[in-house]
């Protein structure tokens, strides 16, 4: 019989790399999700992001109550002025912390976001294994390519990822609730995000009663137009028509990913820095078309709302215009609010939105409310980007 041995048992490398907490969890984020983003690490930086530096602390019941009470006081304003029917389901009022909010619109924008990151991923793809392979430490023996192939299937998603958590992360820290992104979404609920909401509050000396009631009517109002069955799927289906058909220019992003350090977390950030407008850009006539009616659905809602919100807001809210004058002063040279169009790639002007209220107000002045109302009958109803600037044309259309 052999003596016992005093040499430890051999571990394979493999399995101590398991063993490693940081590393497990690397490894978790990394085979996450098998689409064109990888969620899970959006879902962390944007948490993380949504709260950096400021304190997030959890609402209370009765922040949820009093949000409760004022949202079903803005559905009878908004149905008793529109005389839009009452969506068909019951909103459920969450009152959520920063990061919650992130959570809750990285489920409700995915579907969209999908397309997105399916169209851009390929374009990284292609461009990080040509002029971005220098900056990767590759064998150059045969085989490279395959192996540069996989690696680019795992690393886009992560970039990707990256780019969307920060964008959301950053919207986290200033939206008040759900439709700040006006884009339609899962029925189902209305998100407050209570701490900015009271710190905008306190900024700006507003009563809280109603600047939550404001709050509360912004998306109400949003719901009202969104919650038509057809609304989602029209929206999603004019966006992804628009990033399917699409031909990027990827002269001056070819540029920025030349040699990008795969190691820098801020490397795609900063080469997609500027890069807002990716699907907007083009001299087809047809995808100009794509173009405009996403513009222009996204200028009617944003313009109905705004013309609803004026007019009942007045009758409910004494303190209405000094309201209106705080949020149009803290939006001021806000670039950083571009951050939901490099999500999606779309640039909107604020020119679109005006038009979209401009035409809302011509259309009830010559007929009525219950005659505007008419843009959330179909998806036939809605306004071109020419009727919008002539709201006769649509009204020629629909009498």
């Amino acid at each position: 019989m052999e003596p016992p041995s005093n040499e430890p048992n051999e571990v394979p490398f493999g399995d101590m790399l398991n063993d490693v907490p940081l590393l497990r969890e690397i490894q978790r984020v990394i085979l996450s999700g098998s689409g064109p983003i990888n969620w899970e690490l959006a879902r962390q930086i944007g948490i993380a992001a949504a709260s950096w530096g400021m304190d997030d602390p959890p609402p209370t019941e009765q922040d949820r109550r009093g949000l409760e009470d004022t949202v079903r006081a803005a559905e009878l304003a908004v149905a008793d002025f529109t005389g839009l029917s009452t969506p068909s389901d019951v909103a459920r009022v969450e009152a959520y912390r920063r990061g919650q909010w992130v959570e809750a619109n990285i489920r409700g924008l995915r579907e969209i976001l999908e397309h997105v990151g399916g169209k851009l991923g390929g374009m990284l793809e292609s461009q990080l294994a040509g002029g971005g392979a220098q900056a990767l430490p590759l064998p150059s023996e045969a085989g490279g390519g395959e192996l540069l192939a996989g690696l680019m299937q795992k690393v886009v998603p992560l970039l990707l990822g990256a780019q969307m958590g920060q964008a959301l992360g950053y919207l986290g820290q200033h939206v008040l609730g759900q439709f700040d992104i006006a884009v339609p979404r899962e029925a189902g609920a209305l998100y407050f995000v209570v701490p900015n909401i009271a710190r905008f509050e306190k900024e700006w000396s507003l009563s809280p009663v109603e600047f939550r009631a404001w709050v509360a009517l912004h998306e109400v109002t949003h719901r009202f137009e969104f919650a038509r069955p057809w609304v989602r799927p029209h929206f999603t289906l004019l966006v992804k028509d628009l990033i399917e058909n699409a031909e990027i220019d990827l002269s001056g992003l070819e540029q920025r990913l030349e040699g990008l350090d795969l190691t820098n977390p801020d490397a795609l950030p900063e080469a997609l820095e500027g890069v807002t407008n990716l699907f907007g850009q083009t001299t087809n006539p047809e995808q100009r078309l794509r173009v405009a009616r996403v513009q222009a659905f996204m200028a009617a809602a944003e313009g109905y709302g705004d013309h609803v919100m004026e007019h009942v807001g007045r009758a409910m809210l004494p303190s209405y215009p000094q309201i209106q004058e705080a949020l149009r002063r803290h939006r001021e040279g806000r670039h950083g609010d571009q951050a939901l169009e490099r999500l999606i790639g779309l640039e909107m002007k604020e020119e679109q939105y005006r038009l979209g209220k401009a035409f809302c107000d011509r259309v009830a002045e010559l007929t009525d409310e219950q005659t505007l109302g008419l843009v959330w009958g179909s998806a036939e109803s809605l306004p071109s980007m020419p009727e919008l600037e002539e709201p006769s044309l649509w009204l020629a259309r629909m009498a």
